[in-house]
């Protein structure tokens, strides 16, 4: 997702794809660690928006951007809250700094209109799931409790989504699970629902349209094969419900109880050029089954994380993101 990793195969070379070196000893060595600025002002790069960045937790070293429109910054209004959850496999060395991810958020804040809070959160495999969970649900009672007249002013929190693109995907979906029951102890932030894009799920079988792309390049299942094996608990393998939510929903019938009680819609949006596509489906049939409000969202063509790079498809994800916003 750099541009470091985006000019190497990932079918040639999926370790330099991910921007890691593996060691004998089952350790990583990472070729490249980006550089993290904090803007405490207003920054001149982008006239659209205002950027802000804050300290959660200083000893995990996570922290989160702020994106405000600008046009809001004049008036009295509130906008809704999304927190947003980057994509990177559990492993690469993204940051909510990267390029694509401030366009991503800058578009997002600016067309839907909300205010953004992009959180970082910490890698694996030094530190495995469900490291990553545990400092994004950190991060929503960071929010509930932040300091920031900014944020406290201009975003309402009883209108809070969570969003993740791929491997944040697969968090806002974990987080939203944990924290449904404890609504109470989030308050006044109140979650209306979930936003799934490109989800990164996984299973030990292959599905029919991973076999498909399984030289896809930007997924090929070498690359989330290795995802996964740094990701995961120890010892764990591709049917651990962190990786596969498929066996959890199938042996827990209580799964989605609270989920249903605070009466939380699920957005899943993929495309048939993403090797996911067939468990996205899968994923959606089965929500649907539990009795959870899901909207779907599948288009043709496209491929994992598409909207990333491709501005169209930029703001078609963004209509539909807005569209099921307004309906909640």
């Amino acid at each position: 997702m750099s541009n470091q990793i985006a000019s190497i195969d990932p079918n040639l070379d999926p370790y330099g794809y991910l921007g890691i070196i593996p060691n004998t000893d089952g350790s990583i060595t990472r070729s490249q660690i980006p550089p993290r600025p904090f803007f405490t002002t207003i920054p001149n790069h982008d006239s659209s928006v205002f950027i802000k960045d804050l300290i959660i937790n200083s000893v995990k070293d996570t922290w989160a951007r702020i994106f405000i429109p600008r046009e809001v910054l004049n008036s009295e209004n509130k906008l809704p809250l999304v927190v947003y959850f980057h994509g990177g496999g559990f492993v690469m060395a993204i940051t909510i700094d990267t390029p694509i991810l401030q366009k991503f958020c800058a578009t997002l804040a600016v067309e839907i209109p909300a205010i953004i809070v992009s959180v970082d959160y910490r890698y694996a495999p030094e530190n495995r799931l469900p490291a990553a969970y545990d400092d994004c649900v950190e991060s929503l009672y960071w929010i509930k409790n932040t300091p920031d007249e900014l944020l406290k002013k201009y975003a309402d929190f009883s209108k809070c989504f969570l969003l993740g693109t791929s491997s944040g995907g697969n968090i806002a979906y974990h987080v939203g699970l944990r924290v449904a029951g404890v609504s109470e102890y989030l308050k006044p932030l109140e979650i209306k629902g979930l936003i799934l894009y490109h989800s990164l799920f996984g299973g030990n079988e292959r599905t029919k349209s991973e076999l498909r792309l399984a030289r896809d390049k930007m997924l090929p299942f070498n690359v989330s094969d290795i995802m996964w094996e740094l990701g995961l608990p120890i010892g764990s393998d591709r049917n651990h419900p962190y990786c596969n939510p498929m066996v959890e929903i199938r042996s827990n019938e209580n799964l989605f109880d609270q989920v249903k009680i605070q009466g939380w819609k699920i957005l899943i949006i993929d495309c048939d050029g993403d090797p996911l596509i067939d468990r996205q489906i899968e994923f959606s049939k089965m929500l649907k089954a539990k009795g959870v409000q899901v909207v779907d969202c599948f288009s043709e063509g496209g491929f994992h994380g598409c909207e990333y790079f491709d501005g169209m498809k930029l703001k078609e994800l963004t209509l539909v993101v807005k569209e099921f916003m307004r309906g909640n």
